[in-house]
């Protein structure tokens, strides 16, 4: 039977990097696929081109944009990264970017940053969504929002929720909810190993992966998907943006170190994507999962 898979993430790219394989895979077993993000991605970081003419500072606490916003640019991306990936709808929820670091920025005109909204409110956002497609699978993020950025631990908290509220209403147990993550040594193993053959830019800190994320022991689920890895890398390709130098820093951002990596090498550390499902026992050995839908209703 065909199910319903709705991917909720904090910013445009950031299914990318941790669902995009899934998303592909789903989609291409006859599944719908749903793309939520929750913010614009105002506050990433991109080259002057991006962010259309008479760009400013951003010191406001505005997306540092006249005319063309780099909100715009980074939807749209999300948009390319669906089409890439058979995603059927791609949804915003409708709030600003809270930014990663430092203080949190005044709230643009008519909108609230991410991590200021309510969680019930933004539950109810999602619900809906959630209802209308009549979800069986929700892919959010951990405790920790991976890295700890604070919209992520907000998609964390909102996609519970969210979860919660949508079954509430449907007297049903579903959406099942998966934790998007990554085991701790695992990535940490694979960003020393790309670290070798590509020079990551100087603000990348490759020790945070050693304390970010899910311990492997806590993983429930292991997907394969190498067989939809160049969907994955064109998810990756669309987030054009995200992948230039905004004069910041030198060398590489993160992304496009990340597509600069030889294709066999590449295929070697995204060919896998990994979840938590907090209502199941933990991983381990003889308990990991290979199929999102196994055992649902």
């Amino acid at each position: 039977m065909t199910r319903t898979l709705v991917a909720f993430h904090a910013h445009p790219d950031d299914e990318a990097l941790l669902t995009s394989g899934t998303m592909a895979k789903a989609a291409a077993a006859g599944h719908r696929v749903v793309l939520v993000v929750a913010t614009d991605g105002a506050l990433g970081l991109a080259a002057e081109e991006f962010k259309g003419e008479g760009a400013t500072d951003g010191a406001d606490g505005t997306d540092g944009t006249d005319g063309t916003a780099l909100a715009d640019v980074r939807l749209a991306e999300a948009r390319m990264s669906a089409e890439a990936l058979g995603v059927a709808r791609v949804e915003w929820l409708g709030y600003a970017d809270s930014g990663h670091d430092g203080p949190i920025p005044p709230d643009p005109p008519g909108q609230v940053r991410f991590c200021r909204a309510p969680v019930e409110e933004a539950a109810e956002r999602l619900a809906a969504i959630l209802r209308t497609e009549q979800a069986d699978v929700l892919l959010s993020y951990d405790a920790a929002g991976g890295y700890g950025h604070r919209d992520h631990v907000r998609v964390h908290e909102v996609g519970a929720r969210a979860a919660e509220i949508a079954r509430l209403s449907s007297n049903s147990q579903l959406p099942r909810v998966l934790e998007a993550t990554v085991p701790r040594d695992t990535i940490a193993r694979a960003v020393r190993l790309a670290a070798k053959v590509h020079r990551f830019p100087d603000e990348f800190d490759p020790t945070t992966f050693e304390r970010s994320f899910t311990a492997r022991a806590e993983i429930t689920h292991r997907i394969n998907v190498r067989a939809h890895i160049s969907a994955k890398r064109a998810s990756m390709r669309a987030h054009a943006s995200q992948a230039s130098n905004d004069g910041s820093q030198s060398g590489d951002r993160t992304l496009a170190a990340f597509l600069r990596i030889p294709r066999p090498l590449y295929d070697v550390v995204f060919g896998r994507e990994w979840f938590r499902d907090p209502s199941l026992p933990r991983g381990g050995a003889d308990g990991i999962r290979t199929d999102i839908f196994e055992g649902l209703p």
